[in-house]
């Protein structure tokens, strides 16, 4: 394990710097899933290292010894990861355990806002559409069976027919490939591994990318897309400026975790992506972080073996 927990901690800490960079250069699909399963691999190898590393010391203390049949003497004889080292890990558990319980409740609040929105909207319209009277422009997928695509009667009337088309084609893609989840499982992740809370940035940037690259071929028309953006974007700074001016708050059927807006994250970048060629279809660029996650993976196995190994020895002297 001298080495084996060590590469698992390094190579957890470079995917947090690789896959974002991959990410942005494949098509936002194929990013958004390699996110996903590098920022899980991340997060639970980081986790799983470091309680690795302070399991050595916490074995040694007397309760725990006596506790689990083990002689200490062997262990501390056996034990190849300095005091120093499992001292700090056993804090870094302490503030990950700390950070992923403050993750999962602001997840669960998301969740539940969502649920209770959906169990509250009015009545479906053909296709799924929900509209909602409202002065705050807002659209929103609300997940359930079936999905459902919120929007609020002021932002259908700050666009045109064609450019509702785009609206609800955005958000049917969030529904279609459950981008909740994958919002969900980046924010589960960089609470084990605080390394990964830029990545929750770019992940919403992609899945938002993802939709508007649904919306373009669902209306087959790229500038109709960023047109359509731009003006639910246009409308809901005019909105927010007109509730700043005159001291009132915003319309509660407009608030909400910021999850699945189609006029938030970084417009400008995605109505400059649209009004550009299709993103190529590419592979290439997730190899790096597909490597990192095998060794990572590979590693913290192999150091869990080790420390496996170790308290069996210390559990076989204590028995005889």
């Amino acid at each position: 394990m001298r080495i084996s927990v060590y590469l698992a901690l390094a190579a957890s800490v470079l995917l947090t710097v690789v896959a974002p960079a991959a990410g942005r250069r494949l098509p936002p699909g194929r990013a958004a899933v390699v996110l996903a399963v590098a920022a899980v691999t991340a997060g639970c190898g980081w986790a799983w290292d470091l309680a690795l590393l302070a399991w050595t010391l916490i074995g040694q203390l007397g309760v725990v010894r006596r506790f689990g049949h083990w002689s200490g003497p062997v262990l501390a004889a056996h034990d190849p990861v300095p005091p120093v080292t499992a001292g700090v890990a056993v804090v870094l558990v302490c503030v990950v355990g700390a950070t992923t319980a403050v993750s999962a409740l602001r997840c669960g609040r998301d969740v539940s806002w969502l649920l209770r929105t959906t169990r509250r909207a009015p009545v479906v319209a053909a296709g799924g559409l929900v509209v909602v009277d409202d002065p705050a422009p807002a659209a929103l997928a609300l997940p359930g069976r079936p999905g459902r695509v919120l929007v609020t009667s002021s932002l259908l009337r700050a666009l045109s027919t064609a450019e509702r088309r785009v609206l609800f084609a955005h958000e049917q893609s969030h529904l279609r490939h459950a981008h909740l989840g994958y919002r969900l499982v980046v924010r589960l992740a960089a609470g084990l591994n605080p390394l990964l809370w830029p990545m929750v940035a770019d992940c919403d940037y992609i899945l938002e990318r993802w939709a508007d690259e649904d919306a373009a071929i669902a209306v087959a028309d790229r500038s109709l897309a960023a047109t359509a953006l731009a003006r639910a974007a246009l409308a809901t700074t005019e909105s927010s400026t007109g509730t700043a001016r005159s001291g009132t708050a915003p319309s509660p059927g407009a608030a909400g975790p910021a999850l699945l807006a189609f006029h938030e994250h970084a417009v400008t970048r995605r109505v400059a992506a649209l009004l550009g060629p299709p993103p190529p279809s590419r592979w290439l660029p997730a190899v790096g972080p597909a490597v990192l996650g095998l060794i990572a993976a590979v590693c913290a196995v192999e150091a869990g073996r080790e420390i496996d190994r170790m308290f069996d020895l210390a559990l076989y002297v204590w028995h005889r």
